[in-house]
């Protein structure tokens, strides 16, 4: 067992429960870095008050759409991923939760489906799973409207991601081991966008706090699942760690990192 299927077995045991999965989303907003840095370019771009549609491709869990229903209730929100039973979850608690602005698809992104539909597109750690990577920002461009913003988080090829051939593989599933700066630049001008800003993120103190806050317990649940008794009291003592080093990386922004976050833009 690894990372993924660690965090897929709790998916499946928060299933649609209205409970559960808030408090799922809430322990995923707080203990990924990632989360942080999104959440705040998010607020940025619904900011200018122009995002009234928005595709999340490949939805996963449904986090974000959860977050900007919540956030900004007067968006309509399309969620889209490939895999059935998150979508199907994702579904059953939405309906629940009584939030009508979020519709879910089963969707290969790769295939084109949309034409001038949304305002804004959001594609977080996706497109390192995906091996035609122009063919999917393709579909990204037209689907959005002339002016439409596209935000992208993604590993980068830096040292320090644990997603490097050479290891043992920690993050499964991926395609490639990050992109650098002017790759992603250059398959986003091919597609069509004009790249506005590429950032990092996870430099050396957001990957400390990653390795202590993720990688170290899911390792410990690699050997053995009862160590979910013993994560409680493991939190107790890193977090006054981790929590701080994770600030430095959300406050002032490295200049090289182990993330890119990406805003490119369909001409008008």
């Amino acid at each position: 067992m690894k990372y993924d299927p660690i965090k897929n077995s709790i998916g499946d045991v928060v299933g649609d429960s209205v409970v559960l999965r808030k408090v799922f989303y809430a322990m995923l907003g707080f203990f990924f870095l990632r989360t942080w840095h999104v959440k705040r370019e998010l607020r940025r771009i619904f900011g200018s008050g122009t995002i009234r549609t928005m595709f999340d491709a490949g939805s996963g869990f449904g986090q974000y759409s959860y977050y900007c229903a919540r956030k900004f209730p007067n968006v309509s929100i399309y969620a889209a991923d490939v895999k059935e039973e998150q979508i199907r979850d994702c579904t059953g608690f939405f309906h629940k939760a009584g939030i009508p602005s979020v519709k879910f698809g089963t969707e290969d992104l790769l295939v084109p489906k949309h034409q001038n539909e949304f305002d804004l597109v959001l594609s977080v750690d996706v497109m390192e799973h995906i091996i035609d990577d122009v063919t999917v920002f393709r579909n990204f461009c037209n689907s959005l409207k002339p002016g439409g913003v596209l935000l992208v988080n993604t590993p980068s090829n830096l040292s320090g991601s644990d997603a490097r051939e050479e290891e043992a593989g920690f993050i499964e599933e991926h395609a490639r081991t990050g992109y650098g700066n002017e790759e992603i630049r250059a398959k986003l001008d091919q597609a069509g966008f004009s790249v506005e800003n590429i950032s990092y993120t996870y430099g050396f103190w957001g990957m400390v706090s990653w390795r202590l806050g993720i990688k170290v317990p899911m390792m410990m649940l690699n050997w053995s699942k009862a160590f979910f008794l013993f994560l409680p009291f493991y939190y107790l003592v890193t977090l006054l760690f981790v929590v701080p080093l994770m600030g430095v990386d959300y406050f002032f922004p490295p200049r090289k990192g182990a993330g890119l976050l990406v805003i490119a833009r369909r001409p008008a």
